[in-house]
């Protein structure tokens, strides 16, 4: 997942995510520069993932 990537279509990212797993919230998803490590940790515990499925649960969108 490159991080310009991410910063350059987040809210549409976002919006995916929430569709697709409607348990997350908006908290799950704040993205900060510098943060993407906490953001992904939040949704590895929230959904009982490695942070590489994650990754690739993202980039899949």
């Amino acid at each position: 997942m490159n991080t310009t990537v991410v910063k350059g279509n987040w809210n549409e990212l976002k919006g995916k995510l929430k569709q697709k797993f409607a348990d997350l919230t908006d908290d799950d998803l704040m993205y900060a520069e510098g943060k993407e490590d906490q953001m992904l940790a939040n949704l590895q515990v929230k959904h009982v993932k490695s942070k590489d499925e994650v990754r690739k649960m993202i980039s899949e969108l």
